[in-house]
């Protein structure tokens, strides 16, 4: 039953990751190395995020909201934006198009964070003797955080490769990926200020992802379009 239930939480935490590739064009644009190196430099910034968070962070004895720590904690997550430019503007990919691109990178970082921050867990935890829901919100949670990543990668890819796009669309644009980026920090606050147990803060997360991926798709939509100047 332990391993059953291992099984399914790790089925739902990774599963749609594959899904994702095998049911869009990806794999028959065979990105699969654009999402492997965008995995790598997300463990690169997630190192170097480590650093900065042992660095400047003070540990604190309780788990109460602390808006300054918070903020700095925020700051520190603007690193994985500046992974994602790199990703998208530096590495060689295959001749594939921006569409295609910014999916497999957002894919492959999705990816690395969720078997970064929740296979352990679940290799420890989901094979206890007692059931717990935590996992399965793990899961559901990880999935979330698959459309966050895909969306970041999208808005990412209209401020930095793609030139010309309406100038109404530019502070949206922006606005959307600063909320996208500093979701943990929005999460943390939440939780410790607000007193969200973890189900309620998934059914946010969940919520606020969907709604995220509609308004990135509809500003990658309507960028793609012809100008009619």
């Amino acid at each position: 039953m332990t391993v059953f239930h291992f099984f399914n939480c790790a089925i739902l935490t990774f599963g749609p990751h594959a899904v994702y590739y095998s049911a869009t064009p990806l794999s028959e644009y065979d990105t699969l190395g654009t999402s492997i190196k965008a995995a790598l430099v997300y463990l690169g910034t997630a190192l170097v995020k480590l650093v900065c968070l042992a660095t400047f962070l003070n540990v604190s004895e309780n788990d109460n909201f602390d808006p300054s720590q918070e903020l700095l904690k925020a700051l520190i997550g603007f690193i994985d934006v500046a992974g994602l430019y790199f990703a998208l503007t530096q590495l060689t990919h295959r001749n594939i198009s921006q569409n295609h691109k910014f999916q497999a990178i957002g894919l492959g970082w999705a990816f690395a964070d969720s078997v970064l921050h929740r296979l352990a867990p679940l290799w420890v935890g989901a094979r206890g003797l007692e059931f717990t829901w935590d996992f399965i919100l793990q899961g559901i949670e990880a999935n979330a955080n698959l459309v966050f990543s895909i969306s970041l990668a999208a808005l990412g890819s209209l401020m930095w490769l793609r030139k010309n796009k309406p100038k109404t669309l530019i502070p949206i644009i922006y606005a959307c990926a600063g909320i996208v980026a500093t979701m943990p920090s929005i999460t943390s606050y939440l939780r410790r200020s607000l007193g969200w147990h973890f189900p309620k803060v998934v059914g946010f997360e969940l919520f606020t992802s969907l709604m995220m991926a509609i308004i990135s798709w509809q500003l990658f939509s309507a960028c793609q379009r012809p100008s009619s100047a």
